[in-house]
């Protein structure tokens, strides 16, 4: 297991769309869990993306009180749990800035809620007849993860690696860090993969990866870059 802690890639500008956004969630998430298990249940339900209704185009699972395809961005801002939210958060704290500072505030905006959309297709594309609620940022994210693969390969991560009773925080580059988390997007979504969107998961990062391919790329050393 890869866990990355921080990456080695300094960036020029103050990532205010990654923070406004990681306020956002937090924001949302404590605010759900102060309505209880129940309304937290009915709040997460009603603004989560359900594969039955957006195929539909119908209300017909659980109310809605905003138009339909507008929970493709409201879910973006919904989790399960406090891991689930640490977890997404960590990954959009550590590669979100530099993303941020090659693309710009507004574009990046653009760009993550573009790739939370994607996911989102993705998602109901695997299981169009689900009416389980899609929620969390993880398919923006993952994004994210995509677009910093393309950008900067090379970039050092420092990542806690776990391997049965190797424990030990080294550097490896990012393309080592983030292909084996797509690698096991892959696995598990191959498998089945129960509660998780994994095809989420994978739609994003390669959207964001292809998106970032056609902007441009960033030099080996991840700190200058260069357009196309």
């Amino acid at each position: 297991m890869l866990l990355p802690i921080r990456d080695e890639n300094p960036s020029r500008r103050v990532p205010l769309f990654v923070g406004a956004i990681m306020l956002a969630n937090i924001g949302v998430f404590v605010y759900s869990k102060f309505l209880g298990p129940t309304g937290f249940d009915a709040f997460t339900s009603s603004f989560g993306a359900v594969p039955f209704e957006v195929t539909r185009g119908v209300d017909a699972v659980t109310p809605t009180p905003i138009p339909l395809y507008a929970t493709f961005l409201t879910s973006l801002f919904l989790h399960g749990d406090w891991l689930h939210l640490g977890g997404n958060m960590l990954y959009l704290w550590i590669f979100g800035n530099n993303i941020e500072d090659f693309l710009g505030h507004l574009r990046f905006l653009v760009f993550y809620l573009f790739c939370g959309v994607a996911a989102t297709v993705s998602h109901i594309a695997s299981g169009p007849d689900s009416v389980l609620p899609l929620i969390g940022a993880s398919g923006a994210i993952a994004g994210v993860l995509g677009a910093y693969v393309a950008a900067y390969p090379s970039a050092r991560v420092l990542t806690l690696v776990f391997l049965f009773v190797f424990v030990q925080i080294i550097r490896i580059p990012a393309i080592i860090v983030l292909g084996v988390w797509f690698v096991i997007q892959l696995l598990n979504a191959s498998a089945g993969g129960g509660s998780v969107a994994w095809y989420a998961h994978i739609g994003g990062f390669i959207v964001g990866f292809c998106l970032m391919r056609r902007r441009g790329e960033a030099d080996p050393g991840g700190v200058d870059r260069k357009l196309r």
